[in-house]
């Protein structure tokens, strides 16, 4: 069965950090996630006093973070000792699990810097198992061709599309998350399997997506039915991430960065923050 648009969610300006502007699409309200995913923001600049105080110091827990840069640099610090450099076409993926405390920071005075932030839910059994960190560089990622003018870079997951599975450099997530950044050429086609029961959307974020008849809205989070085929046509040469997960099914309760499944838990986090033990 095909996949529809049977919801879209449009990116709002936001900022986030110390004053960095962003497009938030998912998580810019309780309502507006898709489980297991609970945020999305765009970051795209290329006035450096848009993005310049980064983001300074901040706790985590509870979920996964995911930076993916399209342009830029940038460097990762964080509580466990860990130090990435971030730069074009790479990927970073943070399990902040039980807690992390971490800051990323523009390496650059000017410029262009454009990438996005996902963050993803983890099942309760998981929430408090030890923080990892994973630097995912671009080259372990390589843009692969699908089929005449249209290219994919796997990020996490596998995909089947046009006879051949592709996978992607994180593997072995108990949601299964699947991410992927799509190039299509003006009037190409491109059908992928997803798994059945994975609740999955569309961000397009350069050019014009059709799904079965339907437009992908631009810097909006096109949210896909059930089924198991999506088929994009590509009205003029375009961008955009697909991305696909089970469903967690589990409560939520969210105070800013961290993401529990009881208002208990939630100020319990809080105190471990206060008295210096979030990340023990």
């Amino acid at each position: 069965m095909q996949r529809t648009i049977s919801k879209v969610i449009s990116a709002r300006a936001a900022s986030d950090g110390a004053g960095v502007k962003i497009k938030r699409s998912l998580g810019q309200s309780q309502v507006a996630r898709l489980d297991p995913f609970l945020m999305l923001d765009q970051f795209f600049s290329d006035d450096a006093n848009d993005y310049i105080a980064g983001f300074p110091e901040h706790p985590h827990r509870g979920f996964q973070t995911v930076t993916y840069m399209l342009e830029g640099h940038m460097l990762h610090q964080d509580s466990l000792g860990n130090k990435g450099d971030l730069r074009s076409g790479d990927v970073q993926w943070m399990n902040a699990a039980r807690g992390i405390i971490h800051s990323e920071m523009p390496q650059q005075e000017e410029g262009r810097m454009r990438g996005f932030q996902l963050w993803i839910n983890l099942p309760s059994h998981e929430k408090m198992l030890p923080a990892s960190y994973q630097d995912v560089p671009s080259s372990s990622m390589p843009w692969q061709t699908v089929r005449q003018g249209v290219q994919v870079k796997m990020i996490a997951g596998n995909l089947q599309m046009a006879d051949t599975e592709f996978s992607g450099a994180i593997q072995g997530l108990s949601t299964e998350a699947i991410m992927a950044d799509v190039d299509m050429q003006q009037a190409t086609q491109l059908s992928v399997e997803l798994p059945e029961g994975h609740n999955a959307f569309v961000y397009c974020y350069q050019g014009e997506l059709t799904i079965e008849g339907e437009v992908a809205p631009l810097d909006a989070v096109s949210i896909l039915s059930e089924g198991s085929t999506l088929t994009v046509q590509a009205n003029q040469a375009s961008r955009f991430l697909l991305l696909s997960g089970k469903p967690i099914n589990e409560p939520i309760a969210q105070y800013g960065p961290f993401v529990m499944n009881t208002h208990a838990e939630l100020e319990q986090a809080m105190r471990d923050y206060r008295d210096g033990t979030l990340t023990e």
